[in-house]
């Protein structure tokens, strides 16, 4: 076990986060709002190049349209900051362009390189590390925060809706907000025990005794109509459900406008 004085201020933010969709209906002050995009700026990046942006949506009718297309999530609207984090090239490549790299990769007879599939990876990985980072500084203030990933799926509404070159993907956004529940009373989702998790050397597969083991703190006493288990009922909700088709469908679109 980990010496209790080893056990900093960083470490118990980390050890009580969880996601709040119930918010105080008081604003954040603009310093708040600044911090935590200052926290999220500071982000490790890859060769420090910040392949992403963030967008504040402010506009409530904004907001409440992002409840509909990001599958009906009342707290959006509700939510006293909304930041959208998008995987960003496109800034990049306006700069080589304004540098003339398409001109200098002529007279150099040089392939001139156009974003691929990697560089969205590595444009989705800068753009959720800050994230993650803007919910720690904001966890730190007692600001709570929810992810919604579902920003991925209706690309082509929210490619109108916020003006997104075609070199800029909205990979996750989160909503912020001061916990309308007393934070002393809320209850930790579990994890799964680490030896599900955490490998030495070689990946791990696990039979069905090993599942029920992993499991075993998730069993929920009603399932969906039609599954007979846990394994099921997951499948139904989540990757056999109609948002995470549509989510699909979205991707397969911007990929393919990506690299066209």
């Amino acid at each position: 076990m980990i010496e209790k004085e080893k056990i900093n201020e960083v470490i118990k933010v980390l050890n009580n986060r969880c996601t709040v969709r119930a918010y105080d209906p008081k604003a954040l002050t603009q310093e708040e709002i600044d911090m935590i995009i200052h926290g999220a700026m500071r982000a490790p990046t890859a060769g420090n190049m910040m392949f992403y942006s963030i967008l504040e949506v402010q506009n409530q009718k904004m907001k409440d349209k992002l409840v509909k297309t990001c599958d009906n999530q009342p707290h959006i609207a509700k939510a006293p900051l909304v930041l959208i984090f998008l995987a960003d090239m496109q800034r990049w490549y306006d700069y080589y362009r304004s540098s003339g790299v398409p001109e200098l990769c002529a007279q150099k007879n040089l392939v001139y390189r156009t974003p691929e599939e990697s560089d969205l990876l590595l444009a989705c990985c800068d753009a959720l590390i800050a994230a993650q980072n803007a919910v720690i500084t904001a966890e730190s203030m007692g600001i709570g925060s929810c992810y919604i990933a579902d920003i991925i799926e209706h690309i082509e509404i929210h490619r109108e809706m916020f003006n997104l070159p075609k070199w800029v993907f909205p990979i996750a956004m989160l909503c912020f907000g001061y916990p309308k529940q007393d934070p002393s009373k809320r209850i930790l989702t579990p994890r799964f025990p680490k030896k599900f998790i955490h490998f030495t050397d070689t990946y791990k597969r696990f039979n069905k005794e090993g599942f029920t083991e992993m499991f075993q703190n998730y069993e929920k006493e009603t399932l969906l109509q039609n599954a007979e288990n846990l394994g099921q009922d997951y499948y139904l909700r989540k990757t056999g459900s109609a948002f995470s088709q549509e989510m699909s469908r979205s991707v397969k679109v911007m990929l393919r406008d990506w690299i066209k």
